[in-house]
Order: structure tokens, then C-alpha cells, then sequence
């Protein structure tokens, strides 16, 4: 009987460092996100929305009131993925999501000289 040679995907991790052009690496501030797909890649736009309005459009779902046809807001950025990558990215949220989970599942440690034993 013929064994089947199956080649195995290897992981290698490599040191990476990303030089910023122009103010790339300042932070930009997002409370909204939206997606987009397209062939071969999908579009992930990060939008900011005034907090007032997120609790004028809370306030009015709780209480009944009329909800606005459209709300604007400020388009920060737009990221084109490919699948690829954005494959990627979602294992990379996925694990930091889990981290997170955990830190908050963990009870806390009482802080160094608390006065307690």
C-alpha cells in the first residue's frame, strides 16, 4: 500500500517593524465599523458617530420614540484586505478577545500594601 506524503504548513514568526509615513502612526479614534466585500478583498471602514447622537438614538429605542431614516458620522479610515489577511486579522482579534475575557474572568489580586495578609 502507496503512503500519501502530505506536506504540513509551517508557521514561522518573524520580526516585523512597520515605518510610518506621514502622521501613520498616530491613533484614530473609532466607535463604528462597517464592512464591505468585493471580489477577492473586503473594505473595513472605521467611522466615528458623535456620542450624543448614540444617546439620543439609545434614549429613543428604550422609550419608543421616532428613530431618525439616517444618522451621520466621520469616515476615520478605510482599510482594503485581502481574504488572506483578513483571515489574519480575525485570528489576531480572536486572540486578543480571549485574553481579554480571561483578565476579566480572573479575580483580582488584592493590591501591595492594602494592609491586608
Amino acid at each position: 500500500m502507496a503512503e500519501a506524503n502530505v506536506a504540513q504548513e509551517q508557521k514561522v514568526e518573524l520580526n516585523i517593524r512597520l515605518n510610518p509615513v506621514g502622521n501613520s502612526d498616530q491613533p484614530v479614534l473609532s466607535n463604528f465599523t462597517n464592512l464591505n466585500g468585493a471580489p477577492g478583498m473586503v473594505f473595513v471602514d472605521f467611522g466615528f458617530l458623535e456620542p450624543a447622537a448614540l444617546e439620543g438614538l439609545s434614549r429613543a429605542a428604550r422609550t419608543g420614540g421616532k428613530m431618525p431614516e439616517s444618522l451621520s458620522g466621520k469616515l476615520a479610515v478605510r482599510v482594503a484586505l485581502g481574504y488572506d489577511t483578513l483571515t489574519a486579522l480575525h485570528q489576531q482579534l480572536g486572540r486578543v478577545v480571549a485574553g481579554l475575557q480571561a483578565q476579566r474572568a480572573a479575580p483580582a489580586a488584592p493590591a501591595k500594601g492594602d494592609g491586608k495578609p
